[in-house]
């Protein structure tokens, strides 16, 4: 209860314990909605990883696109910036509850009521409203894929509140930073490196090829491809992210250069914040080792399986090659992507070479040697 004797925002959306209503059913979800939700919408909001949905085999495109598209649920209420970091925490944790189930459709309306319409995107705004067919397909699916959706999804939650404990308002002009890399690299864990666990569980049941997998060890090897892909993205997004207030950076590395989180908003500072830009590349390619391993662990005679895993590889290494290479990499309107067109290329070319291991050593190399020559 609040100050005043006012339920919570989270006793008022889940449903208080005082409440005297009869929790009503979800919505029993059909087949033309389920294709939907798993197209057009998870389309709309996924960008790229649709691509990598599509070519999976098909058993796996249910829990997966389930997993991404309540998983972007979430990042677009913790996104919500009209509203405060706290009050956004508190719906992430009505959120996380609702995934932990039994999901309440009175809660799943009111998240819908009180954000939708604070929405820019059109998907995003769709995607609030499709909660409780959502909701309604993840209690539909068979276990155990839906305990993995789900643990995946609170791991992801945490990684979220996190964020939005961290940081400032985006409007308040102030810039705050992760303290350590132990904090970096806990994050990483909390949103990606989780997947890859869930990529593992989630395949190795539904893919006979993977049955000779070590379960644990691959699943390490996953948190670390995770991990990779994560971090070239804090690396990429250094200069928007600081613009709403927000530093991956770690506050001690900086220091030890005589930096603080605020300086690096001078573009010009570049030069003297590279050697923590460099230390963590260098990381998130030892990481990549470890996504390498994980993709030639895939046996040759899975290639959807394997070019799921793949295009990440080629994209974040490519993606790290323009920003060791970018000299204005402060700079906001110097952004350091590999474009469209390069991606689609990229997909093309892999067709004919996933099966190969040594071709995809050497298109690995070939990718490694670039961000070693610019760094």
């Amino acid at each position: 209860m609040g100050n005043d004797g006012e339920p919570t925002t989270c006793e008022s959306l889940a449903g208080g314990p005082d409440e005297d209503r009869i929790r009503e059913p979800l919505p029993a979800i059909d087949r033309d909605q389920q294709a939907q939700l798993l197209g057009s919408l998870l389309k709309g909001v996924s960008r790229s990883f649709y691509l990598t949905l599509r070519v999976l085999p098909p058993g796996l495109r249910l829990p997966v696109g389930l997993a991404y598209l309540l998983a972007r649920a979430a990042d677009t209420i913790a996104d919500t910036s009209l509203i405060s970091p706290e009050l956004r925490r508190e719906f992430i944790l009505v959120f996380r509850s609702q995934v932990e189930g039994p999901a309440k459709l009175d809660a799943l309306w009111r998240i819908e009521e009180k954000l939708t319409d604070l929405q820019t995107i059109p998907k995003e705004r769709e995607l609030l409203t499709s909660l409780p067919a959502a909701f309604s397909l993840l209690e539909s699916i068979r276990e155990p894929d839906a305990a993995m959706v789900r643990s995946v999804l609170v791991t992801l939650s945490l990684g979220m509140e996190m964020d939005l404990a961290t940081f400032p308002p985006e409007n308040s002009g102030n810039v705050e930073a992760l303290e350590d890399g132990a904090a970096l690299d806990r994050y990483t864990y909390l949103v990606a490196g989780c997947v890859g666990e869930f990529w593992t569980e989630i395949t190795m049941a539904h893919s006979g090829s993977l049955k000779r997998w070590d379960e644990e060890a691959m699943s390490q090897t996953g948190i670390r491809f995770g991990k990779a892909l994560q971090l070239t993205n804090v690396l990429r997004d250094v200069p928007r992210d600081l613009r709403i207030g927000r530093c991956y950076m770690p506050r001690t590395e900086l220091a030890a250069l005589g930096l603080s989180p605020q300086d690096l908003l001078d573009q010009d500072r570049g030069e003297e914040a590279r050697p923590v830009l460099t230390l963590w590349i260098k990381m998130a390619m030892e990481h990549y080792d470890s996504a390498e391993d994980y993709l030639l662990a895939i046996p040759r005679h899975s290639p959807r399986l394997r070019l799921a895993v793949l295009w990440p590889i080629l994209i974040g290494l490519a993606t790290l090659a323009r920003l060791a290479g970018n000299e204005n990499w402060l700079n906001p309107a110097y952004p350091s992507r590999v474009s469209r067109r390069w991606i689609y290329f990229t997909l093309v070319l892999s067709l004919p070479v996933v099966v190969s291991n040594t071709a995809l050593k050497f298109w690995i190399k070939r990718l490694r040697n670039q961000i070693i020559k610019a760094i």
